[in-house]
């Protein structure tokens, strides 16, 4: 199944994507259940949307504004230099451990809606990545156990303002300005995914694709980022995990690859989606 999250006026709701169609869930359940993050948290939560998903649509997607998949999640852990080709373009050491920095959720910025280039710097750069979404608690998760607290995945622009992340080697300043990480545009269950769970990310800058992997090239994979993060922190129904981004960023390009206003950003990742962000520059 595929769930968004969207805005029509001044209703805000979630609900189950069916190609252009939208069952608006939150109203099924009549507003006891408010956003996707309180369905997630519900005990067998997707038999729950199942029980609503051969209703009649409320909604065209083109009815809808809508928004980051997760509105408010209670942490975006977001993993540095995962794939092998970026440690190396980035000149970072190998380490044993994953490097782990967060996101908030002021910085999301739902698909079809403008990635803001911010007034104190031109250094925005893309960043394609596959995001998951945690819809089971946990705490000291096993790797073997770590795929059954997954609710599902979707596409993520972790775009990062590169003058502010190099400021020290903390990276959350570049990370954190307002609407400069694309989120969606739908959760999209395991089940839709192959069996083997390999996916191929493309990252495209007007229509030119500048990174593409598969996710069996993550020098840590997903259980094991699972595994090491609900070590220290316990994960919760709507936290997300962002699993790093390929080689070929922009700063590392000779010239560097700047995103500028009205570039077109794509982050397709197969049997996902697309997520499709235009650049402004914030006002």
């Amino acid at each position: 199944m595929r769930f968004v999250s969207f805005q029509v006026d001044d209703y805000s709701s979630y609900g189950i994507l069916r190609g252009e169609e939208i069952v608006d869930l939150g109203g099924h359940f009549n507003r006891e259940i408010p956003t996707l993050k309180d369905l997630l948290a519900q005990d067998k939560w997707l038999e729950l949307a199942r029980q609503h998903e051969t209703a009649t649509a409320d909604y065209r997607v083109s009815d809808v504004f809508l928004l980051p998949v997760i509105t408010q999640p209670q942490l975006i852990a977001c993993v540095g230099h995962n794939y092998e080709e970026h440690r190396v373009e980035t000149q970072r050491d190998p380490t044993e451990h994953p490097s782990i920095f967060f996101r908030h959720p002021e910085s999301l910025q739902a698909a079809g809606k403008a990635l803001l280039r911010p007034i104190e710097s031109t250094q925005l750069d893309y960043e394609g990545e596959l995001a998951i979404v945690i819809g089971k608690p946990g705490r000291r998760i096993s790797e073997a156990d770590a795929w059954s607290h997954v609710a599902g995945v979707s596409c993520f622009n972790d775009s990062s303002v590169r003058d502010w992340q190099h400021h020290t080697r903390q990276f959350g300043p570049g990370k954190n300005f307002a609407k400069t990480g694309g989120f969606g545009p739908a959760l999209v269950t395991l089940d839709e995914l192959p069996e083997d769970l390999v996916l191929e990310l493309w990252t495209r800058v007007n229509g030119q694709v500048v990174q593409n992997a598969t996710t069996d090239y993550m020098i840590f994979p997903i259980p094991r980022l699972i595994a090491y993060i609900s070590t220290f922190i316990t994960l919760q129904p709507g936290d997300v995990i962002v699993t790093g981004t390929p080689g070929g960023v922009g700063v590392k390009r000779n010239p560097p690859l700047w995103l500028k206003p009205g570039d077109e950003v794509s982050v397709e990742i197969s049997w996902v989606g697309s997520l499709n962000n235009r650049v402004e520059q914030e006002q």
